[in-house]
């Protein structure tokens, strides 16, 4: 069965962000992981979240958290808003929005972050990321055509 990948790329799944999940490669750029780490949210893969978590972070200290946290979200999409570079060519940014709906608050909610990826041994890790807050009049990322103040900055 042909399944279109969660991460919004428009392309099938065994195309996309599924070889990467599955091991059978690992994503070349920042936006490749980035991409593999939204579908794997949204598809409550713990296991690969864990490994793609830069090894400083001990990310398996919050397996029980994040799967806590997967099972209230349902993830509705994902934009990508820019690729760059950092300051050596082992380490670069991904700006994203990414729009979810919170089961436990019945309520649409988002996350726009700029994430920092560094590669260590020929493979790219998420390490960090900064936080973006949009203005009180813009649009709420989420998705609902409200503005932000309105909705989910209320």
């Amino acid at each position: 069965m042909d399944i279109t990948c969660p991460c919004d790329s428009g392309r099938l799944l065994d195309h996309c962000c599924g070889p990467f999940i599955s091991g059978a490669r690992h994503p070349g750029t920042p936006a490749e992981l980035m991409r593999s780490r939204y579908t794997a949210f949204a598809q409550r893969n713990i296991d690969y979240l864990v490994a793609t978590w830069h090894p400083d972070c001990q990310a398996s200290r919050w397996r029980a958290e994040l799967a806590g946290q997967c099972a209230a979200t349902q993830w509705r999409g994902l934009t990508l808003r820019e690729e760059s570079a950092g300051k050596n060519a082992q380490e670069g940014f991904v700006e994203f929005i990414a729009r979810f709906f919170d089961v436990q608050r019945q309520r649409p909610g988002f996350i726009h972050e700029r994430s920092r990826f560094v590669r260590m041994d020929d493979r790219w890790y998420y390490i960090d990321g900064l936080h973006k807050q949009p203005a009180r009049n813009d649009p709420c990322p989420c998705g609902s055509g409200k503005k932000y103040k309105k909705c989910c900055g209320h």
